[in-house]
């Protein structure tokens, strides 16, 4: 059978059927108008209202760093939207919290653990460190003898002797 004579007997079966079914071809016919007319009263009753277009400010991800990404949670939940385009919109830029607490905390942090003193500190702490070892292995043999005193006989006490090994050649004031 050809094309056009398969649709010509479809399309008359399909007629047929529509005849013996009245109520159902109502139906079929005016639902999608009175949907249709609902969108319509529902357009008219409230009208489009103009507004302008919407910047939000950029938000890293966590691949940018969990700093980064636990800041842009924090500074937009409020998720606010600008009318004109925000400071750091193109791509690859992170710019919209330079002056946020978290950033400036980190460079003031940088700024110190890159100062002169800074080295000067992590060496005293690293004199520091075997004292720390023993005083760690002289608590856990304390457990083993009933009367122990912390402060050892004739000399300082370990407090003291920690403090003046981490507080070597630092000078204290402004500067």
């Amino acid at each position: 059978m050809a094309f056009w004579t398969q649709l010509m007997l479809l399309l008359w079966k399909n007629l047929l059927y529509r005849r013996r079914q009245p109520v159902q071809l109502l139906v079929e016919l005016l639902w999608p108008l009175f949907l249709f007319f609902i969108l319509v009263a529902v357009r008219h009753s409230h009208p489009p209202v103009e507004r302008h277009e919407c910047h939000f400010p950029n938000k890293p991800l966590p691949s940018a760093g969990t700093v980064s990404w636990l800041q842009g949670l924090i500074c937009n939940v409020n998720n606010t939207c600008f009318p004109q385009q925000t400071p750091a919109e193109e791509p690859g830029v992170l710019s919209n919290f330079n002056n946020s607490l978290v950033s400036r905390l980190l460079a003031d942090a940088r700024a110190i653990l890159r100062g002169p003193r800074a080295r000067r500190m992590l060496v005293s702490l690293g004199k520091l460190m075997p004292k720390l070892r023993a005083a760690r292995r002289a608590s856990g043999e304390a457990f083993d003898r009933p009367q122990r005193s912390d402060r050892p006989q004739g000399g300082p006490s370990l407090a003291t002797e920690m403090l003046g090994t981490v507080l070597q050649g630092v000078r204290w004031g402004v500067g």
